[in-house]
């Protein structure tokens, strides 16, 4: 290894050599780039560093100098395609430089010693985006984005090709030191005094990319706080690096107990599970070295038939900070590969490797800059590039998933591109008064013929009915070029004092840059004619930019005029307004103006609000629909509320309380999970902006996951209830409509209307239901955009029928949750323990749990293990297929437990079945009651079954059925038997036996008999089941073994012998 630090690499001071913060080497190697407090980025020659002992050496060692900062200079990054440069200082601005091929002046700064530049380095950009001194810069690995992280506690992400603001990250809560990119192009990572690692997961955009279009990129990935809770706040950087294979993120100022580490943290897992300790104070900056080594040289003999190294790589990071000592470590090795101490008389601030991955820069806030060239071996043999590539194509690098390239897809770029570059022509000329004489260009595509001349009416060539297919008339009017020049002279115009003034012309403010959403246009009323069809505007007013295109006073000021008398308009002013400004002015104020169409005048200072604003739980209640008056079902509509929210989980479903409702009034999204989805709504609760009652804010919904925000979108109606899903998100509004959008945040379909006020809204897969104030059940499959059956009433469930039959009315039910399975069947749970579903092929509802079963089954709360692990599914995730389809008989397992679990907690915990089961116990001591218990008992396995059966719960079914099968077996009832065996089995089967038809079993046909399976199991695998149960009844011998003969479990002699000993 050799030491180089030559006298003349520094930024020389008058007195003292100023504080060098930051390095870095060109993507070729030619280039050393340095920063420091003199305000200067100067570049040096590398060639010339590792030839500072060369007394024959004569090639120019500083190739440039810039100056373009106001105060120091904390960081300087190349781009990865060596394009441009970047600077980042405590004057908040970043500057983008980029090499001219022309040569530069050959003169110096006037007044400075500073050395003519050798090469033409300009300035590119000047961006600003941050609020307080800049700290560090990264480039991703193709150039597309540029991440800058400041003490403003903001991550700004600017575009690599055209420096545009895409978007800002405000996640850390003090201030941001440290960035690096994943060299797969996948991730970068920030690094804060708020002790934490935030790492961001992004596509990397396209060269035209905008912050509209990027709204949904660039989503908080992990946040990693273990090794960091105790870290000290003392370092002026927390510069981290990544990888050369994308494995491991080395991050500065972590901890281990009380010593100082770096925390190498695992992609993925983004844990930290390896510590580098040897540092005595804490770690400023971490460099990993841009390639990948080997432990012996690698040769054909170590290469495999690609060309690819077959021995294990290694990464090399080095590691520098407040001790003023450098450390090398490999990831083969506990112990670091060189140590150097009291490197440097003052912190070392930054380090930069070449891209051979041999020679390593540092620099000092003693200002020297250093530069230590490793001999092959010291750290390893260096890998080819390719290693590099080879192993970060296990995360996707470069590839660009869903891109298809083909001679099609190149001419429609490229004739998307022309149509928008005439688009822009087009508007450009008519900005400028450049337009056609016969027609007006709109947008670049449509021509839009506008009369040149009025023909007599006795002209034979006069259009007849609106045919505008005549020639226009040549006439002597002047041609467009001759009308620009006219329009572009300085017309002299004298005032009422006889001065004469030069009338100002009017600059367009039309920027470059084309916006793909309508611009509301406005169209002057004298260019209509009378009688004449115009589909285009003749003269358009630009209010896509209403701060630019509008003059003080706003849209009034410009149709109708501005009265100020403040500002000079036709030499005359205000005294009234002119001795309240004199009287502002005295005590060295700036008075400030309040443009209106009355007139200019002082603005007013409003009183401030005293205390917090405090926002309401709810608003008002919602406005009825008058069909409420007229219906027999009458349901409660929910309160307008000011806010609330709606979550999901991973796996798409609804984030539930512990009683199992909807966590829906949550306001404060910050409370979600990373993993969680989140949909926020919030009605406006001020007055009108116009003075009309209907003229208020929009109603705001907000999509946002992981604490960044997907979309935004905003209803002109109060919205009463939301549900959503992976599949879409959906929201109810006040006046009967429901609006439904993709995750994305785009309009899946028109709002529907209903006919009153929704007042229960829930989601399952691509099913929504919503039932409304009137009782009306809504069911829409929004992937098909259909419906399994009309509108159906709910006023069955609430026992309208049976509320009058008493001596005086009594208070019917009310639904306390509703949901959905995933065949679309509606499930309802009451007030009084009742469950419900709806049988759209019966079209009727069904019973599915009553307090009934409760206080007379002896299965009711059955410790059966089997019965206990049922769980619903939307407490677990949906099982799925092969093929990648969910199995609709796995989703509905749970439902039923779920329904008598309501019964239990409605009716028995409540004390509402007390005289109920008095009853019951009288029943069981009186006379005729004594099969009262058992008959209920199997009558409420029947139900089970019918209602797995409905469902489709395939889990549920087989439990309840040999349930069954086990009760009938053992009470021995013969008809139930016979006809549980024959419901099973669809195909009718003959059994002869010598001779005697009386043995002749008939296999009946029952439940559904279509197809080999019934409700997702095997007719013959259930048959073998139950008949292996009922086996054992001798007295059921006579039906269970023809079945069995017929499943061929045992030979033909053996079922003589028992059917002869049946006949005994």
């Amino acid at each position: 290894m050799h030491i180089i630090k030559p006298e003349w690499l520094s930024h020389h001071g008058e007195r003292k050599d100023f504080e060098v913060y930051s390095c870095h080497v060109s993507p070729d190697g030619s280039r050393l780039v340095t920063a420091a407090g003199d305000g200067h980025v100067r570049i040096w020659s590398t060639d010339a560093i590792f030839n500072a002992g060369d007394p024959n050496y004569s090639k120019p060692k500083q190739l440039a100098s810039m100056s373009h900062h106001s105060g120091t200079i904390h960081v300087v990054r190349f781009s990865p395609n060596g394009r441009f440069l970047a600077s980042g200082a405590d004057d908040k601005f970043i500057c983008i430089y980029t090499l001219d091929p022309n040569p530069p002046p050959h003169t110096g700064t006037f007044g400075s010693n500073e050395q003519p530049p050798v090469e033409n380095w300009r300035i590119f950009r000047r961006i600003v985006g941050h609020d307080n001194d800049i700290q560090d810069l990264a480039w991703a690995h193709d150039s597309s984005i540029l991440v800058s992280v400041g003490l403003d506690s903001k991550v700004v992400i600017w575009s690599g090709h055209t420096f545009e603001k895409l978007k800002t990250l405000s996640n850390h809560q003090s201030h941001v030191k440290g960035v690096t990119f994943d060299p797969a192009g996948k991730y970068f990572a920030t690094a804060s005094d708020d002790r934490t690692i935030k790492v961001f997961r992004y596509t990397p955009p396209g060269p035209n990319a905008t912050s509209h279009d990027q709204a949904s990129n660039f989503v908080l990935e992990a946040t990693i706080t273990k090794p960091f809770e105790h870290s000290p706040l003392t370092t002026y950087f927390r510069r981290c690096s990544w990888s050369p294979d994308g494995n491991h993120i080395a991050a500065a100022n972590a901890v281990n107990g009380p010593v100082s580490s770096v925390a190498i943290i695992d992609r993925g897992q983004w844990n930290s599970e390896i510590n580098l300790i040897g540092h005595e104070g804490p770690v400023e900056v971490c460099a990993f070295s841009p390639r990948l080594f080997s432990s012996t040289a690698i040769d054909e003999a170590n290469r495999d038939e690609n060309g690819y190294s077959n021995q294990s790589l290694v990464s090399v990071i080095a590691c520098a900070g407040q001790d003023k000592a450098l450390s090398i470590w490999n990831t083969q090795h506990p112990r670091p590969l060189l140590i150097t101490e009291e490197f440097t008389r003052k912190v070392i601030s930054d380090l930069a490797w070449s891209p051979e991955g041999n020679q390593l820069f540092l620099t000092s806030l003693d200002g020297s800059i250093i530069a230590l060239v490793f001999q092959e071996g010291d750290l390893g043999f260096v890998a080819d590039a390719k290693e590099n590539e080879k192993s970060l194509s296990r995360y996707g690098a470069g590839r660009r998933v869903g891109l298809i390239e083909s001679t099609e897809s190149y001419m429609l770029e490229e004739k998307s591109k022309a149509g928008e570059i005439k688009g822009v022509e087009g508007r450009m000329g008519e900005l400028m008064g450049d337009k056609p004489i016969n027609g007006i260009k709109t947008g670049g595509s449509t021509d839009i013929p506008i009369p040149t001349m009025i023909l007599p009416s006795n002209d034979p060539d006069r259009p007849v009915n609106g045919n505008t297919n005549t020639q226009p008339v040549a006439d002597s009017r002047p041609q467009p070029k001759e009308l620009k020049a006219e329009k572009l002279k300085q017309r002299v115009t004298i005032d009422p004092n006889g001065r004469k003034r030069v009338q100002p012309i009017q600059i367009s403010s039309f920027s470059g840059g084309q916006s793909s959403l309508p611009k509301p246009q406005i169209l002057a009323a004298s260019t209509v004619i009378a009688g004449s069809k115009v589909e285009g505007p003749n003269s358009i007013l630009d209010l896509s930019k209403p701060w630019d295109g509008l003059p003080p006073g706003g849209l009034a000021a410009l149709l109708l005029g501005d009265k100020r008398r403040v500002t000079d308009i036709n030499g005359e002013s205000s005294p009234q307004v002119e001795r309240q400004i004199a009287r502002v002015s005295q005590g060295g104020a700036t008075p400030i103006l309040t443009s209106s169409p009355n007139g200019a005048h002082l603005t007013q200072s409003q009183p401030g609000q005293i205390g917090p604003d405090i926002t309401p739980d709810w608003i008002r209640p919602a406005v009825l629909n008058p069909s409420l008056s007229l219906s027999q079902v009458r349901l409660a509509v929910p309160k307008l509320r000011a806010s609330f929210a709606r979550r999901i989980d991973v796996n798409g479903n609804t984030v539930l309380k512990a009683d199992g409702s909807a966590q829906e009034a949550v306001t404060n999204t910050s409370v979600a999970t990373p993993s969680e989805s989140v949909l926020e709504v919030k009605n406006p609760s001020g007055v009108s902006l116009t003075g009309r009652a209907a003229d208020r804010e929009p109603a705001r919904i907000t999509a946002t996951r992981r604490g960044q925000s997907l979309w935004q979108d905003y209803l002109p109606r109060n919205v009463l209830l939301i549900t959503g899903n992976h599949e879409y998100w959906a929201a109810a509004c006040e006046d009967g409509s429901v609006c439904v959008w993709s995750p994305a945040g785009r309009r899946l379909l028109n709002p529907m209307l209903l006919e009153s006020q929704p007042v229960i809204l829930e989601s399952r897969g691509w099913w929504l239901l919503c039932i409304t104030a009137v009782g009306l059940c809504h069911v829409w499959n929004l992937h098909t955009l259909s419906s399994p059956h009309p509108p159906i009433s709910v006023a069955p469930v609430l026992e309208i029928a049976s509320q009058y039959l008493g001596q005086v009315p009594t208070s019917g039910p009310a639904i306390t949750s509703a949901r959905l399975n995933s065949q679309g069947h509606i499930i309802l749970c009451m007030s009084n323990g009742d469950g419900y579903t709806y049988s759209p092929s019966m079209y009727t509802w069904l019973r599915l749990s009553e307090v009934w079963w409760a206080v007379g089954s002896q299965y009711w709360n059955s410790t059966d293990p089997s019965v206990g692990t049922l769980q619903s599914s939307t407490l677990k995730p949906l099982p799925v297929k092969k093929d990648g389809e969910v199995d609709p008989a796995e989703i509905s397992s749970g439902i039923i437990p779920a329904l008598e679990r309501n019964t239990t907690n409605e009716c028995l915990l409540k004390g509402r079945a007390y005289y109920l089961q008095r009853l019951v116990k009288q029943l069981l001591s009186r006379e005729g009651y004594e099969g009262f218990e058992s008959g209920v008992s199997v009558a409420h396995l029947e139900n089970r079954i019918a209602a797995a059966l409905e469902l489709e719960a395939r889990d549920e079914f087989r439990q309840y059925l040999t349930m069954y099968a086990r009760r009938i077996g053992s009470e021995l009832l013969r008809g139930k038997v016979e006809e549980l065996l024959g419901s099973i089995m669809p195909i009718a089967e003959t059994e002869e036996t010598n001779g005697d038809d009386s043995n002749k079993v008939e296999i009946k046909r029952g439940w559904d008999t279509s197809g080999d399976r019934l409700c997702g199991w095997s007719r013959r695998e259930l048959l073998i089941e139950v008949v292996g149960i009922l086996g054992k009844h001798r007295e059921l011998r006579r039906l269970t073994v023809p079945y069995a003969r017929v499943l061929g479990q045992f030979d033909g002699e053996q079922a003589d012998e028992d059917l002869e000993a049946m006949e005994l």
